[in-house]
């Protein structure tokens, strides 16, 4: 590496830490607007530009024309993907690591952690969110109205029926604390809010958009006449169902990227387009909504989504479960681009923070770096080794080409892939590296050795399972034609 590009990357990593503004030369400008596409549970190949059948092309011009983030990581989950994303931190350190916050659970991202709305409205962004939470639905302090979006429309637990917005008999919708009930399709409907937002919003004052979509995760619902467009393309109407919620995404994308353009912001617009998690290869991991029988009757006994060429999926530490499709968008500032250089969620806030002056919290230092020169140039990423989850059983770090998945529980198992080499992970070289393997443990029980205690594993010793039922702050609103008693919080 050159002594310029090592001077640039130690000081990146300090700023990051300290969560100071460094920003790369090439995102100097003023203050661009932010937007945030975050799809929920997508297959890694279910896009058109990474060879799919499935029509998106919306995300594909932005693809074409940006920069591909191609080692890409996420976590096995939603909650904890989302936490990184929204804190630059590892989930560990809130203890969201482990699975997904159920809706009788009463947890959510602890108040003390600075997020990424918080850190941008401090410095003069309007912040809007529309669509999934999934950080907190129980008291109202977790909600993202108090976490430093501005405003907020959309479902606060993990999954809703995409027509009624209801979840366990209780409908899970609303604006700004109001519970609504709405007629509409959840993609079309967190779609036209975000088109409006955008088109009343002062182009004086840049903004954050955080458009969280619940697509393309189940149940797999979508309007029929979508559905029926893909009737000469799969046999499958599972696979149909599946195809038109990405096709209905994408077409989301496509209106917000039309507004921009109409409002004279797209120049100025960066947009930021991946997934939380990979997309489900069985049904156990598809939906949580329905008891083990319905979701397999709900999903098959293998969902749509395609991972290729990764093994694994949703929950896996595997390749297919964590490495996703990610875009970065900025026209006139970004050159279209691959690169290979392993990022993380918890790169999107710090990298964001160095863009626009935004201060970090030094009470909670960022695990993530700025990777704005990886991203315009192609430098080497910032990370010495990029921990992807360790859990109280499981966990997985990379370095360079290397990436240990370790299994705690017995019987256990060790694996080590040359994932630059076999992205499908089909060969254990764990055996014939051994140093490798000693030097990944450490590093990833030193990951372990700071982790706080999951708070699933805690809560679910009460529920044995199930995910019970939905627990809302007990003064939240319900607005006319809802259910008139509150539900009960669970009793510990």
């Amino acid at each position: 590496m050159k002594l310029n590009q090592l001077f640039r990357l130690g000081c990146s990593i300090v700023a990051s830490v300290l969560g100071l503004s460094m920003g790369h030369p090439a995102f100097a400008a003023e203050r661009p607007n932010i937007v945030i596409i975050l799809a929920d549970d997508l297959g890694n190949a279910d896009l058109g530009y990474r060879g799919s059948l499935i029509k998106t092309p919306h995300i594909d011009a932005l693809a074409r024309d940006g920069v591909r983030l191609e080692s890409y990581y996420g976590l096995p989950v939603c909650t904890s993907a989302r936490a990184a994303l929204m804190t630059g931190r590892h989930p560990l350190r809130q203890g969201l690591q482990t699975l997904v916050i159920f809706p009788s659970h009463t947890y959510g991202l602890p108040t003390a952690e600075r997020t990424l709305p918080q850190a941008l409205h401090d410095v003069g962004y309007h912040t809007y969110m529309v669509g999934k939470w999934h950080l907190g639905h129980a008291h109202q302090k977790y909600w993202p109205q108090n976490r430093g979006f501005q405003h907020f429309y959309g479902n606060l637990v993990g999954e809703v029926d995409y027509f009624t917005k209801e979840r366990g008999g209780i409908i899970d919708w609303q604006r700004n604390g109001k519970f609504l009930k709405e007629e509409g399709y959840y993609t079309d409907l967190i779609g036209n809010e975000a088109v409006r937002l955008i088109e009343q919003h002062d182009p004086a004052q840049p903004f954050f958009l955080y458009f969280s979509s619940l697509a393309a995760h189940a149940p797999y619902q979508a309007p029929q006449p979508q559905v029926d467009a893909y009737r000469d393309v799969f046999t499958d109407p599972k696979q149909r169902t599946y195809a038109a919620m990405i096709s209905g995404l994408d077409t989301q994308v496509g209106r917000i990227v039309e507004t921009l353009q109409k409002r004279g912001l797209r120049e100025n617009t960066l947009i930021f387009f991946t997934t939380d998690n990979g997309g489900p290869t069985n049904a156990m991991f598809a939906t949580g909504a329905r008891p083990a029988a319905e979701r397999a009757a709900e999903t098959g006994s293998k969902p749509p989504c395609s991972n290729a060429p990764y093994s694994g999926g949703k929950g896996s530490l595997r390749e297919g479960g964590v490495r996703l499709p990610a875009i970065v968008n900025w026209p006139g500032k970004l050159r279209p681009a691959v690169v290979n250089e392993p990022i993380h969620h918890i790169d999107v806030m710090p990298t964001l923070l160095a863009l626009t002056g935004a201060q970090g919290d030094p009470q909670h230092p960022f695990d993530g770096r700025d990777v704005s020169a990886t991203i315009t140039e192609g430098v080497p990423s910032p990370h010495d080794d990029l921990l992807i989850n360790v859990e109280l059983f499981r966990g997985a770090i990379r370095r360079g080409r290397w990436k240990l998945i370790r299994v705690a529980t017995l019987p256990g198992k060790t694996e080590l892939f040359d994932v630059v080499a076999d992205p499908g992970e089909t060969q254990n070289l764990a055996e014939q590296h051994p140093d490798v393997v000693r030097d990944l443990e450490t590093r990833l029980l030193g990951y372990a050795k700071q982790a706080k205690m999951s708070e699933w594993l805690k809560a679910q010793v009460d529920y044995l399972g199930a995910q019970s039922q939905t627990a809302f702050d007990p003064d939240y609103n319900i607005d006319a034609g809802l259910p008139t008693e509150k539900p009960a919080l669970p009793q510990p």
